[in-house]
């Protein structure tokens, strides 16, 4: 593999790779993670193994593996072990994708070695199943990383400062902390790690203090889990907004602290602290990575109908007025274990996640996107929370500043920390001292109550509308997760839509593992999931290092275009409906080849018919596919009269009905009409060289005289697959672009 390799190349392979030694039957790789290496046997024998313990094949030396799974981004399909003492040499996923797939031999050998492997596993059936049977952690919830990383994880309030820390390498090593009240009489310590817990009062600390006593006690000798602060290896802080500039974890730099503090004002009562907390630990761990994870990053994907006000447009335009929605790790982190609880695809799923706090918001998942949530321009929108008000009529505003002669600044304060539980009932902002009071009998009380759990039933009914069904409802947060009362009347006459409560298992269910908490003919599966916004931030920030790492590489490619296609409105048929249409029989006229191979434009054409109107003379394109399925622009949509949504071809779960007519017949479909979500199709060649994966989520600038940059693109890899990026005419017309176009990938969004 390395013959062809100059001297330059083959010594930064040595540089970065390490030779590892391993007795016979020692484990090098397990099946089920993700690969952070690529192997090459140097001597002796490894044995590839399925969980079964069936033998795959055996790797002599010069043999290669982990180039599957470092391609896919899928788990290990084997158990890779020694045989015999040997040796081998492991090279990072880094050097793998910056040295190594920038030489054609060595990308053309490796995709020679994963179709002789494919060819070998698919011939046995039973071995085949096996092997590509989902592994340990095929939801990605696992701290891997290219290399073990310890990681600190911070999240600074107003008067807080939480912090966790990750070993990957070990995670019962793990830490979690805070100190609570900073700044104020009665500043205390909580810290629970391996070594028990610790609780201290510290008097009255500012930050800074808060920061070093955080790193007391990560370093005590009695307390702590690392030696010294040398020990970590990145940094991962929480920032409240970060506008629409920052949807992905992004690593901090001063240029990028600069941009973070001009998303101020969007946040002013989080967002400052956080950047005050960012630079004292840039100032504590200098030499390590810092990576920012955004808790507005999961929603970027709400349609602009979800997110816009009914403001003047302007202000969205030069003011960035609209609904950003928080909490965003917290509902990532919760449909994720939700699709591994159910053994489901996370992009198969539709959600309500229900975060309830201090802070609450519910946020609709379709299919793995956030589509809908709660909050909105700030975190005071929606729910009804500990001391925020919630919806509110914005003449209410109005009228306080008119009749009651209160400031901005004074009705901002009533609406944010005087309002929700505690201004309504009267007792507190606490939920648990909340029922207690209505259990004495206290009125106020329980009409705080009440309307709290109105208005999460309200929305998780709107919710269930918006995306036209819903698959599994999720409890998380505090409240969420510890009262049991707030959950039932929260669901209460929510039959109607297929969520029956369990009430034993209801009341018994423990806050801290995930409980299936619905009855078992329950259509909806409701959960009780406990969250951990820590671990998705450290998981953030892994992932943030791998794209970090691949940076060269796509600085080199955005040299290296591909062509964009436009993809116009178009009909695939099955070969029954191709004959419901056009006679017993027929076959589907070949009128022209497309791009994709084996594929082409017919010479028949349909019109499609909507509830309000019809579009003519669509084109059919073959060959018959095993589902019927409709591709139109999102402006086709209104003279359809029907709401698409924006899935990835294939996926035509839930989405609207049609009526397909052709000059001597009709058929009615039940579902799939979508409009598709932007894509590029790519060989295993294609995808080695641009360093990207099979659904890999990539941002790309298309050249022309209104250049854009789009991102959410979906990378689609197959050996079938010829190079091209589509897009739908609206998208084209955005940039004033046909057929023939070039395209550059200018960042990866998320790896796959």
């Amino acid at each position: 593999m390395f013959k062809d390799f100059s001297d330059e190349r083959l010594q930064q392979l040595v540089d970065g790779s390490r030779v590892a030694s391993f007795e016979a039957r020692e484990a090098i790789m397990h099946r089920g993670e993700e690969a952070a290496h690529f192997g090459v046997v140097l001597s002796g024998t490894v044995a590839a193994s399925i969980g079964s313990g069936d033998l795959l094949g055996e790797l002599k030396a010069g043999d290669t593996f982990g180039e599957l799974s470092l391609m896919t981004g899928n788990p290990l399909v084997a158990d890779f072990i020694a045989e015999s003492r040997c040796e081998v040499l492991l090279i990072p996923v880094s050097l793998f994708q910056s040295v190594i797939i920038a030489e054609p031999g060595a990308v053309q050998r490796i995709s020679r070695t994963i179709a002789d492997r494919m060819k070998m596993l698919l011939a046995d059936p039973a071995k085949a199943q096996a092997a590509l049977r989902e592994g340990e952690d095929p939801y990605g919830l696992k701290l891997k990383g290219e290399r073990p990383e310890k990681i600190l994880v911070i999240n600074c309030g107003s008067s807080s400062l939480k912090y966790s820390f990750y070993d990957t390498a070990d995670e019962a090593r793990g830490v979690s902390g805070l100190v609570e009240r900073i700044g104020m009489d009665g500043t205390r310590l909580k810290h629970r790690g391996p070594k028990g817990e610790v609780k201290r009062d510290l008097g009255k600390v500012d930050f800074d203090a808060a920061f070093k006593t955080m790193i007391a006690e990560l370093t005590s000798k009695e307390t702590g889990t690392i030696k010294g602060v040398g020990e970590v290896s990145v940094v991962a802080h929480r920032l409240v907004h970060g506008g629409e500039e920052f949807t992905e974890g992004t690593l901090i730099t001063d240029e990028v602290l600069a941009r973070m503090e001009k998303l101020n004002p969007l946040a002013p009562l989080h967002n400052p602290v956080m950047l005050a907390g960012i630079r004292e630990m840039r100032k504590l761990f200098p030499a390590v990575p810092h990576v920012a994870v955004f808790d507005t990053a999961f929603h970027h994907t709400l349609p602009p109908y979800a997110y816009l006000y009914g403001l003047p447009y302007e202000l969205y335009e030069k003011k960035s007025v609209r609904r950003y929605g928080f909490h965003g790790s917290s509902h990532s982190f919760v449909a994720l274990k939700t699709a591994q609880f159910l053994k489901r695809r996370p992009n198969e799923l539709r959600l309500v996640s229900c975060h309830l706090g201090n802070g609450s918001s519910l946020c609709a998942v379709d299919h793995g996107r956030s589509v809908d949530t709660s909050m909105g321009f700030t975190p005071l929108e929606g729910l009804v929370m500990g001391t925020r008000c919630g919806d509110l009529d914005p003449g209410v505003i109005a009228f306080l500043e008119r009749e009651e002669s209160l400031t901005g600044a004074q009705v901002d304060e009533m609406l944010n920390k005087k309002s929700g539980l505690l201004g309504l009932s009267g007792v507190s902002s606490d939920m648990r001292e909340v029922l207690q009071a209505a259990d004495d009998g206290n009125h106020r009380a329980l009409l705080a109550l009440k309307t709290f759990c109105y208005r999460v039933r309200k929305y998780v009914g709107a919710y269930v509308a918006s995306m036209g069904g819903i698959d599994a409802l999720i409890f998380t947060g505090g409240i969420g997760q510890g009262s049991a009362v707030v959950r039932a009347l929260a669901l209460q006459g929510l039959d109607c839509m297929g969520i029956t409560l369990d009430d034993a298992r209801n009341r018994e269910a423990r806050s801290d593992e995930i409980t299936l908490i619905s009855t078992d003919d329950s259509k909806v599966a409701v959960l009780l999931v406990p969250a951990d916004e820590e671990r998705m931030m450290a998981r953030e920030a892994l992932r943030t290092l791998g794209r970090s790492y691949i940076t060269k590489i796509l600085e080199a490619q955005k040299r290296n275009p591909f062509l964009v296609e436009i993809s116009a409105h178009h009909i695939h048929l099955t070969q029954e409906h191709v004959e419901a249409l056009f006679g017993k029989g027929h076959q589907l006229t070949k009128r022209s080849d497309l791009s994709q191979p084996g594929q082409f434009a017919c010479e028949e054409q349909l019109a499609i018919v909507g509830p309000k109107g019809r579009i003519e003379r669509v084109r059919i394109l073959g060959p018959a596919r095993k589902y019927t399925q409709v591709e139109i622009a999102m402006t086709e949509q209104f003279k359809l009269g029907i709401a698409p949504p924006i899935r990835e071809s294939g996926d035509i779960a839930d989405s609207p009905a049609c009526t397909l007519e052709s000059s001597s017949g009709s058929v009615t479909i039940d579902r799939g009409v979508i409009c598709a979500l932007r894509h590029v199709h790519m060989s295993p060649e294609d995808a080695l060289s641009y360093g990207v994966r099979d659904k890999s989520i990539v941002r790309v600038r298309l050249a022309g005289d209104r250049e854009l940059v789009f991102g959410d693109v979906l990378i689609r890899v197959d050996p079938s697959f010829k190079l091209a990026m589509h897009i739908d005419t609206d998208e084209g017309n955005a940039a004033n672009i046909r057929t023939g176009a070039q395209g550059y990938i200018e960042a990866i969004q998320n790896e796959g």
